[in-house]
């Protein structure tokens, strides 16, 4: 398959942590489907300072993995909100 296109979409979401409302991330996301994964190399600013885990509360909201050849972060449904 192939890999995902590098510069990637042009639009941005805020994920943040649905407990704690902390902000996580700012990706660009493709599409207007859920947020599933979030390939590392779309993240904007990155609010984490332990990868997949909340800087607030500390709760593991995602998963390393690699998809499609490139390292990505499997998120887990309920845990963070994208707006």
């Amino acid at each position: 398959m192939a890999k995902p296109n590098k510069k990637g979409p042009v639009r941005t979401v805020q994920i943040s942590c649905l407990q704690c409302k902390t902000p996580i991330f700012k990706y660009r996301k493709g599409g207007k489907g859920a947020l599933v994964k979030c390939f590392i190399e779309r993240i904007v600013e990155d609010h984490t300072t332990q990868p997949c885990h909340c800087p607030g509360c500390g709760q593991e909201f995602a998963r390393e993995t690699m998809i499609r050849g490139t390292p990505a972060y499997k998120i887990i449904g309920g845990k963070v909100h994208s707006k």
